[in-house]
C-alpha cells in the first residue's frame, strides 16, 4: 500500500512539474501594434502588397542597395551594414512575409516562386529598377532567383550563405519539428525562449556574441501574431532544392556575383558555397573566418568590408 502511495505521489509530482514547465513556455501572440512601438523607428514605412502591410526601411541616397534577410530573421539583421552604407547609398530592406513586423501571407504560399514575385512587387512599389542586390540564406535564394529572371535590374549580386542547393547536413531540428503533426501544433503555443536561443547558437559560431537583447528580438518577432503558423507553413513548403531547373538557373546568371560564406556555417555548409561558385559563371567566393550562418550579423565589420570592396572595384 505504501509503495502504491509513493508511486502515486511521484506521478503527481512529475505531472505538476510538466505542467509548470509547459506553462512557463506558453506564450501568447504579440500584436503588431505592440511590436511596432519597440521595433519600428522613424525610418520604418509600411506598404500594402498582397493584402499584407509590409514593413521596410528606406534610408540614405545614392546607388540603391537592397538587403534581404533569411528564415526566422528580420530587417534588423542588417542593422550594422545599413548604418554604414546609408552614408553613400540608398539602403532598402524589408521584413519578408512570415517574418518580422510584416507577418503572414494571407494565401499561405511560401514557395520561392511566390517570394520572388513578392520581391518584384516590392521593388516596383519602391520604384527601384537598378540596384546592388544582397540576400542571406532564404533571402539569398530569393535574390538569385530574381536575378536570373531580371538580370538587367541587378548591377551586382551578393549572396551571403545562400540557400538553393541541397546540403550534406541534416535539416535543423526546428524545421523537422515544424513539419511533424501534433508537435507543430504545440509550437503555436509553446515557444520557449530557450528554443530561440538554441537556434541562434546554431547559426552563430561564437556564442559570446549573442546578447540577451538579440535573443529577445528574435523571440518577440517569432511571437508576432501569425508568424508561428506562417513558420510552420513555410517549413512544409517543398523548395525543390537542387533539381535540374534550379541548377540551370544558377548557371544562367551572368551578373557579377560575390559569395560571402561563414567558414563554420552549420545550416548551409561551406561546401554549398563552393558548389554554388562552381555553377555560377561570374562569381567569386570569399570565406569569413570564425563565423557561422549570418556573418553580416555575427561578423559585421569583416563581411561589410568584403561587400564594399566588391561594389567599389
Amino acid at each position: 500500500m505504501k509503495k502504491n502511495s509513493k508511486k502515486k505521489y511521484l506521478f503527481y509530482a512529475i505531472l505538476i512539474g510538466l505542467i509548470l514547465l509547459i506553462k512557463g513556455a506558453v506564450y501568447s501572440d504579440i500584436s503588431v501594434e505592440v511590436l511596432k512601438e519597440k521595433y519600428a523607428n522613424e525610418h520604418s514605412k509600411f506598404v500594402e502588397i498582397d493584402g499584407m502591410q509590409v514593413h521596410y526601411r528606406d534610408e540614405g541616397k545614392g546607388m540603391p542597395i537592397v538587403l534581404i534577410h533569411g528564415t526566422g530573421a528580420s530587417l534588423h539583421t542588417w542593422d550594422y551594414w545599413a548604418s554604414k552604407l546609408k552614408e553613400k547609398h540608398r539602403v532598402v530592406r524589408m521584413d519578408l512575409p512570415a517574418f518580422g513586423l510584416t507577418g503572414a501571407n494571407s494565401n499561405g504560399d511560401y514557395s520561392i516562386e511566390n517570394y520572388t514575385n513578392f520581391l518584384t512587387k516590392f521593388l516596383h512599389k519602391a520604384e527601384l529598377d537598378s540596384m546592388y542586390l544582397v540576400g542571406n540564406s532564404l533571402g539569398g535564394n530569393i535574390a538569385w532567383n530574381f536575378t536570373a529572371e531580371n538580370p538587367e535590374a541587378v548591377k551586382k549580386l551578393v549572396l551571403v550563405d545562400a540557400s538553393g542547393l541541397p546540403t550534406n547536413k541534416p535539416q535543423p531540428w526546428i524545421f523537422k519539428m515544424a513539419k511533424t503533426p501534433i508537435v507543430n501544433s504545440m509550437f503555436l503555443y509553446v515557444t520557449p525562449r530557450a528554443v530561440i536561443k538554441d537556434n541562434i547558437e546554431q547559426v552563430y559560431e561564437d556564442d559570446s556574441k549573442i546578447s540577451e537583447d538579440l535573443i529577445t528580438r528574435y523571440h518577440e518577432m517569432a511571437l508576432r501574431e501569425g508568424n508561428r503558423k506562417a513558420f510552420i507553413d513555410r517549413a512544409k513548403t517543398d523548395f525543390k532544392l537542387g533539381d535540374n531547373s534550379n541548377l540551370e538557373k544558377l548557371k544562367s546568371i551572368k551578373n557579377k556575383t560575390l559569395l560571402i560564406w561563414g567558414e563554420n556555417d552549420n545550416w548551409i555548409p561551406l561546401d554549398n558555397g563552393k558548389r554554388m561558385d562552381s555553377l555560377m559563371p561570374n562569381s567569386k567566393l570569399i570565406i569569413v573566418k570564425n563565423s557561422g550562418h549570418v556573418p553580416m550579423e555575427e561578423s559585421p565589420k569583416e563581411s561589410l568590408l568584403l561587400f564594399e570592396d566588391f561594389i567599389n572595384n
